[in-house]
């Protein structure tokens, strides 16, 4: 993200800081008169999360299979994130990391203290990270499980990525603005600027743009231009 355009959208957002702002008021009225549009995107969210769970099937089974084999621990890594009208629901992934964070002192420390400010921790060579969880990881495979949240009605296929409440907490204005649509598996930061992906921060300028200018064909947009992000392995790590 430009640097210019991060500062310029945070100071925005700093003057959004009630309910009954004007700036909340006109993004809230403009995301009401797209009923439409969000009846098909939930309509096309049910149908392709089915077809997509059906498709990856055979993946969902061998990596089910493989995290039980090599790593002791559940296979899911369920998270609490902040969804639709600041409801908090259970994201889940695949996990990639050993299931006591303790045996890896150093990045669990690391991991507590930035969570304090707000920031995710994230490390490319995180001692955390199982073998089998670099590979899912890198692939973008650990995220195939958030088609069940999808089809759920959790999230969305294309959307504001999920956030841990705590990275939001330094930016309650931008949290209400963001919690008006559903989180996405992809969206405008992901085929964008997937590689800053430690801080809502980086997310702002992207997601206020989706969230103003949402319609059914943008996310078809957004869609169609994931593959090659996916392919890349930017940011994913």
């Amino acid at each position: 993200m430009n640097v210019n355009n991060q500062i310029n959208t945070a100071e925005k957002l700093i003057h959004v800081n009630a309910r009954d702002d004007s700036k909340f008021i006109a993004v809230t009225q403009s995301v009401k008169r797209k009923g439409t549009h969000f009846l098909l995107k939930r309509t096309f969210d049910i149908l392709v999360s089915l077809v997509l769970i059906l498709l990856f099937g055979p993946i969902l089974i061998i990596v089910t299979l493989l995290i039980k084999i090599t790593s002791r621990g559940p296979v899911l890594y369920s998270k609490e994130r902040v969804g639709l009208n600041g409801r908090h629901f259970k994201c889940h992934k695949f996990r990639s990391m050993v299931i006591d964070d303790l045996e890896k002192r150093y990045d669990h420390s690391s991991a507590i203290e930035r969570a304090s400010k707000g920031i995710l921790h994230k490390n490319q060579r995180d001692s955390r990270i199982t073998l089998v969880g670099r590979i899912i990881r890198k692939t973008s495979i650990d995220e195939l499980p958030q088609l069940f949240n999808v089809l759920f009605g959790d999230m969305s296929i294309v959307g504001p990525r999920p956030l841990l409440p705590f990275m939001l907490v330094p930016y309650p204005e931008f949290s209400q603005l963001r919690c008006l649509v559903r989180p996405g598996i992809t969206g405008l930061w992901q085929i964008r600027d997937r590689q800053n992906n430690t801080s809502a921060e980086y997310m702002m300028e992207h997601d206020m743009e989706y969230i103003e200018n949402f319609n059914f064909f943008l996310d078809l947009k957004i869609i169609a231009e994931t593959p090659l992000v996916v392919l890349s392995g930017k940011g994913a790590y």
